[in-house]
């Protein structure tokens, strides 16, 4: 099972930081060097050290430009009058004008995705960095009314950004992080000055980006820019939820230090967190039932209790059954308790389907979000549901070829036992074994145990 990463991006988030961040969370330095070191990219070599933000130890990650290449921080200049050198700010807005540079090639994202696709990355760190590449390109297509196929990024931008954004999709894959938690983006205010001009705080790029992907964003008393282009994009194409569960355990802790100096603390703080607000409702319900002495607890008399649960309910005419496939994964991924689709006819006799999700209350907007994003549906019902609950466990058994988890329910003190899927599915291709030969040992054994 993968990882779940949460961001706290309270002093905004770019891909310097994130990058730090995974690295200090225990990404495998020597990887992302391999990795790099095969991309079809001159002109840079990669710095990392320890430094101290706000009296906190941080690590930080540099893309260090040769003479050539070498970039500066404008953005810094012109908010607080002096010369600040650094590079995230640059990430697809780009600083500085032609004068300021000798290069003048451009890569667009073909270009770009020539580069990732012939580098040494795995596939699934290839997809998450051309997801983030993908919705740059929009971005800026969207800001400067061009296809997205025409949007280039300067090489002085693009050097860092294509090492910043490999780097972090190279470590995301390395620490097996497959979900990932951005309740919020921290923003500053004012201006900046580009290559366009001087534009405001959040940049278009970055506008273009929380709206087009219903990000959540914080306008904050700091002045400057906290959130870049990069940053945004990031959070775009790797958040799976927004919402913390009520409870859960910290595994680890990363600290990535930012290069500007603002009012705030300058880091992106990474953590590694465990057990799921699914997890947490289950032991609520089955607490009080999991003692022996269940006869003596008045409220197990009939060994069930009651709590409510939200229906959301969309019907959807133009959308194949693949892209529904692919939504209920979505949805489930990010905490729905159920997902079921069925086959109607609707008005003028169109087929269609009907989508159903049984969640909690707290994790609606997250949901309806997915669906919006994901279908073409601009509706969606909701009603609250009273149901009634057998208390349950989760138990881990063996078998002959390893153990296995179960799911155990009480019913008039008789325990019935439902082998866990993902467990069965996980054991099955290890071991070769056919699941209904694994699922049937496991019903079989515990039959005879009655």
């Amino acid at each position: 099972m993968g990882k779940t990463l949460y961001l706290e991006c309270y002093s905004g988030i770019s891909g310097d930081m994130t990058v730090a961040a995974l690295l200090d969370l225990g990404a495998d330095r020597l990887v992302l060097d391999r990795v790099l070191k095969s991309l079809k990219v001159s002109g840079f070599e990669t710095k990392i050290s320890r430094v101290v933000k706000s009296g906190i130890d941080a690590c930080d990650f540099d893309v260090v430009l040769d003479k050539e290449h070498e970039n500066h921080d404008h953005d810094m200049e012109y908010l607080h009058g002096h010369h600040h050198e650094g590079h995230e700010s640059n990430h697809a807005h780009g600083t500085g004008t032609a004068q300021d540079h000798h290069h003048h090639e451009h890569r667009g994202i073909k270009e770009i995705t020539y580069i990732i696709e012939h580098s040494a990355m795995t596939e699934n760190a290839k997809k998450i960095a051309l997801r983030i590449f993908e919705i740059l390109a929009e971005a800026e297509s969207k800001a400067h009314n061009v296809p997205v196929d025409q949007v280039h990024f300067h090489e002085v931008g693009a050097v860092d950004s294509i090492v910043d954004i490999v780097s972090v999709a190279v470590c995301l894959d390395n620490l097996d992080v497959t979900e990932v938690i951005v309740p919020v983006l921290c923003e500053g205010r004012g201006t900046v000055r580009c290559q366009h001009g001087i534009l405001p705080i959040p940049v278009p790029a970055v506008a273009n980006i929380v709206s087009a992907n219903h990000l959540h964003l914080k306008m904050t008393e700091v002045e400057g820019e906290l959130v870049t282009p990069t940053g945004a994009a990031i959070v775009a194409a790797v958040k799976t939820k927004d919402k913390l569960p009520e409870t859960f355990e910290i595994q680890k802790i990363g600290i990535g230090a930012g290069k500007r100096q603002y009012e705030c603390p300058g880091i992106l703080r990474a953590m590694i967190i465990s057990q799921s607000a699914e997890i947490d409702e289950e032991k609520a319900q089955t607490e009080e039932f999991k003692n022996a002495e269940i006869g003596n607890n008045p409220k197990a008399e009939n060994q069930e209790t009651k709590d409510t649960i939200i229906k959301m309910e969309t019907n959807i005419d133009d959308c194949s059954g693949e892209v529904l496939g692919f939504v209920m994964e979505r949805l489930m991924k990010a905490g729905a308790r159920d997902v079921h689709y069925v086959p109607v006819f609707m008005k003028k006799n169109r087929p269609a389907w009907v989508l159903n999700v049984i969640c909690k209350e707290e994790d609606i907007e997250t949901l309806q979000n997915i669906i919006f994003e994901e279908t073409t549906t601009i509706g969606i019902r909701y009603s609250i549901m009273e149901r009634t609950i057998l208390p349950r466990e989760t138990r881990t058994l063996p078998t002959p070829w390893g153990e296995v988890q179960v799911k155990v329910c009480t019913l008039n003190g008789k325990e019935q036992l439902y082998p866990e899927y993902e467990s069965v599915a996980q054991l099955s291709r290890e071991k070769e074994i056919p699941f209904t030969e694994i699922y049937r040992y496991i019903v079989l054994a515990n039959k005879d145990k009655e």
